[in-house]
């Protein structure tokens, strides 16, 4: 349940001081890169001293992200009000007139949120709360909080310039674009995030270490990762008192997809970047990389759901992070959801303006299909006038959960995927 900004990176970057419990890490003797290169100047700022800082990373960047440089990236001061004015505007900008709200009523009804939530006063206090700067796509602009200690700007600077570099390589704002759906949406930016965190947490890490560092070779990564993001997190006002699913949403891509992209590289030489073939299109391709990249990728289906008689206000997809996230929070069912292969759900108005829910998910055969509708059970019985049955949809195995009133249900259909 991503805010879905999808204009600038990282709304509120990741202190760098959260990243030192990964250690120990892997080392290998330093190997000092040329100062010259083809890149050192296409950092361009008002400020003298920033832009040689942003400067003087280009080209470690490059050689860490797999990315080139090829066009001048702008970086600027930001006062701490000035960017969380524009983030405020950006989220007035994403959400049309009443969005926030069908989102919020959404997963209410899956009890995932509370059903009064101010969704959007909480989107914004996330997105602003301990803002250190972002890439906007928007302007080709990295901004950075003004009064921030060197050490602090610099891991900024090397996280945001990787996205600024990815900008340049593929379109980030049609990637992660709210218009692809959800789980899609999460998986992008999964890459996204994953590929600048794992840079970063390399660069800051020799820095400090005085050796290269090779985060790649370190088997056990993501279980050292966890739980130092973790306890991030709940030194984190806002975020620490969040509803689970919307905390665990906005820290899957760091955690998620920096695994992502350590296994990529691991299984492909050069540290190409996550994109192109090697994107992720589901949560579910993010935590088992081998579907989005192996010898046969798993590709989601894709689900239309309209019409029927029904007044469809909004539609979207869980994907598999946040089932896992719905039969752990309401079931408290937390082993793996097996055979998944893509879903969607329909939030339907009745005449007297009652809301319900319609969720229709697609299996890889009846066997999955048959699991899921049995464990999912408990899930139907903790909510509201819900019931889970078997279905099949256009010769697919699938099942379809209703909660609340929905008079008449809408028609879903197969459009696209696996």
């Amino acid at each position: 349940m991503r805010p879905g900004i999808h204009g600038p990176r990282d709304g509120a970057a990741l202190p760098a001081r959260w990243w030192w419990a990964l250690l120990p890490v892997v080392l290998v003797p330093s190997i000092a890169c040329s100062q010259e290169s083809p890149t050192s100047g296409l950092a361009v700022s008002s400020d003298a001293a920033l832009q040689e800082m942003a400067n003087g990373l280009l080209q470690d960047i490059s050689e860490r992200s797999g990315l080139s440089f090829t066009e001048p990236v702008r970086v600027e001061w930001r006062s701490e009000e000035e960017l969380v004015r524009y983030l405020a505007s950006k989220l007035d900008e994403e959400f049309r007139e009443g969005e926030v709200e069908r989102i919020r009523d959404s997963y209410a009804l899956l009890g995932l949120v509370p059903s009064d939530l101010d969704l959007g006063a909480l989107f914004l206090a996330l997105y602003t709360e301990q803002v250190a700067g972002f890439y906007d796509p928007d302007s080709v602009a990295l901004y950075v909080r003004s009064g921030q200690d060197e050490e602090t700007v610099e891991t900024v600077l090397v996280h945001e310039l990787v996205h600024a570099a990815q900008d340049q390589a593929v379109d980030l704002d049609a990637l992660t674009a709210r218009a692809r759906g959800n789980d899609r949406q999460i998986a992008a930016q999964a890459a996204a995030e994953g590929h600048a965190t794992l840079v970063m947490l390399e660069y800051a890490l020799e820095k400090q270490q005085g050796a290269q560092v090779d985060l790649v070779a370190i088997p056990n990564f993501i279980d050292l990762m966890g739980p130092s993001l973790a306890g991030a997190a709940s030194a984190s006002p806002v975020l620490s008192t969040a509803p689970r699913l919307v905390r665990e949403s906005l820290i899957f891509p760091y955690v998620q997809g920096t695994e992502y992209v350590r296994v990529l590289w691991q299984q492909r030489p050069g540290r190409p970047p996550p994109f192109g073939d090697l994107l992720p299109h589901s949560t579910e391709q993010v935590l088992e990389p081998d579907r989005a990249f192996g010898p046969e990728p798993d590709a989601p289906v894709d689900i239309d759901i309209n019409g029927g008689g029904a007044a469809v206000i909004y539609t979207n997809s869980l994907g598999l992070a946040e089932i896992g996230i719905l039969f752990e929070e309401v079931a408290a069912d937390g082993e793996p959801i097996g055979g998944w292969e893509g879903d969607q759900f329909a939030l339907v108005e009745g005449e007297d303006e009652s809301r319900g829910l319609v969720w229709w998910s697609i299996w890889e055969d009846e066997a999955a299909r048959d699991a899921f509708v049995s464990r999912g059970q408990a899930v139907a019985a903790a909510l509201t006038d819900a019931t889970l049955e078997a279905h099949m949809l256009d010769g697919r195995s699938a099942a379809v959960l209703t909660v609340g009133v929905v008079p008449s249900a809408p028609v879903a259909t197969i459009v696209g995927g696996a």
